[in-house]
């Protein structure tokens, strides 16, 4: 199942390609980017914040804070976190929503979306737990899957911005 739909190619001649799949002068909106690609990364930044900000601020603050002790900062620095949200959710787009818009396949979305979080989590993760003393290996195994799950859900909902309003 899961080969299937990452090996599927969508079809050319039994359907019409859809309007979002067509280029068009009047969907530019600047240089190599069009309207789409502003759907989608807009589609993906914004649950990205909204869930991610609920995780970290209110469902898990504490564990974080139990788990990173000392090396957690007082406050977050802003500037460095939304860098890193407008950098990921453009690799979201990149690597998981725009590859299942050509399958036309949602769930092509979802799995390449987790399966990047696994990967881009899980670096950032195992990286820690091999190099600074202490790190917390609960932290670990809970941050990548919170990881994978969250760009999976990213990924498919920026997939379903692009086809309601792409």
């Amino acid at each position: 199942m899961l080969l299937q739909v990452l090996t599927e190619q969508p079809s050319t001649t039994a359907y019409p390609i859809p309007a979002w799949r067509q280029p068009s002068a009047d969907r530019r909106v600047g240089a190599g980017m069009t309207r789409t690609h502003l759907i989608a990364w807009l589609g993906a930044v914004i649950p990205f914040l909204a869930i991610d900000l609920v995780w970290l601020g209110v469902v898990a603050r504490d564990f974080y804070a139990g788990q990173l002790g000392a090396l957690m900062a007082p406050k977050p620095r802003w500037g460095v976190a939304l860098g890193f949200y407008a950098a990921y959710c453009a690799g979201i787009v990149l690597f998981a929503v725009l590859p299942g818009l050509a399958a036309e396949s949602i769930w092509r979305s979802v799995l390449l979306g987790s399966a990047l979080g696994l990967l881009a989590y899980g670096t950032y993760d195992m990286t820690n737990l091999a190099t600074l003393r202490d790190w917390p290996v609960l932290m670990t195994v809970v941050d990548i899957a919170w990881g994978t799950l969250l760009t999976g859900t990213v990924a498919g909902l920026s997939h379903l911005a692009v086809r309601q309003f792409g």
